[in-house]
């Protein structure tokens, strides 16, 4: 699973409109302020609000 850093610089967090980043394992992207993964299928994030799951650090 590779998301290129220009597609990253240009995403958001559909909630809040914040920076995400990539997950340690790549299989997802994190919005800190919202507190939210979205999910990463098939090299595809998935951007739905209702889709994400709350973030747990570990």
């Amino acid at each position: 699973m590779v998301i290129h850093s220009e597609l990253l610089e240009i995403l958001a967090c559909p909630k809040c409109k914040g920076e995400i980043r990539l997950a340690p394992a790549q299989d997802g992207l994190i919005c800190d302020r919202c507190r939210l993964v979205y999910e990463i299928r098939d090299d595809i994030p998935i951007m739905l609000i209702e889709e994400a799951k709350p973030f747990i650090e570990t």
